[in-house]
């Protein structure tokens, strides 16, 4: 019992001895927006096969992302859709300092099912409470999701958000209300265009002015919990041409 209870306690040691080294050799954990789903896990994917633990990716609208990151969640990386939430994240000591970096564009376009034909110009006082008649228009809560906020702030620029605000589908991250739109749920939503462009059962009625909205910039950082030996590779890797040059394949605009 006594060379039993030595073993054990050797076995122990040696586990104690590597567990930094295991923490630090898994696959970083990337806390992303929802919008990023398709071209982010490509992404891991190409980073993979050069010979890289696939990272683990966790989608979810950038305010909910950047709340689980104050609950203590254990990631390495943040990519959110605003530089509000980021902004939100490093305020409260949670980004490694230096590693924030600005890395993706995008556009927000009004979408309706892909048989619809409907045909509207976007502009100011365009008639959109008529176009939804009794429907609902679809979108991030705008409280809260990126799409959503940057959807208010075009809608009331452009003068239309009294007669729409209460004729809402409030979705909990842009993918949700890209899927409202998708399934004939509601008649019109409102997403990025990179979500359009990756759903076939949607189509673009129109692209929303550039200046109605405050620019659409996909921030990126390293969390101070971070434990992965390559998180800050992958991060580099993603901010790389080569990693750029891939999120422009999906709609993306790069910085």
């Amino acid at each position: 019992m006594a060379g039993f209870r030595t073993a054990i306690a050797f076995v122990l040691s040696l586990l104690a001895a590597f567990a930094p080294a295991l923490a630090t050799a898994r696959a970083p954990v990337v806390l992303a927006a929802a919008s990023l789903q398709e071209a982010l896990t490509a992404a891991a994917g190409q980073w993979a096969a050069k010979g890289h633990g696939r990272p683990v990716l966790s989608f979810a609208a950038s305010s909910a992302l950047a709340r689980q990151v104050e609950a203590g969640a254990p990631a390495d990386l943040f990519i959110s859709a605003d530089e509000a939430w980021m902004d939100h994240v490093a305020a409260a000591g949670f980004v490694a300092p230096g590693s924030r970096a600005p890395v993706l564009l995008n556009a927000l376009v009004l979408i309706a099912p892909a048989s619809s034909r409907l045909a509207l110009a976007i502009r100011p006082g365009f008639p959109l409470a008529r176009a939804l008649g009794a429907g609902r228009l679809a979108m991030g809560d705008p409280d809260a999701v990126p799409a959503g906020i940057y959807g208010k702030q075009a809608l009331t620029r452009l003068g239309v958000w009294p007669q729409v605000e209460g004729k809402l589908a409030r979705a909990e991250n842009v993918r949700a209300a890209l899927a409202l739109v998708a399934r004939g749920e509601a008649p019109l939503g409102v997403v990025y265009a990179t979500d359009a462009r990756a759903e076939p059962r949607v189509r673009v009625v129109g692209v929303f002015p550039p200046a109605s909205h405050a620019p659409i910039v996909y921030p990126i950082a390293r969390l101070k919990q971070a434990s992965s030996a390559d998180a800050e590779p992958f991060r580099r890797f993603l901010l790389s041409g080569e990693g750029k040059a891939l999120f422009r394949r999906f709609g993306f605009g790069t910085r």
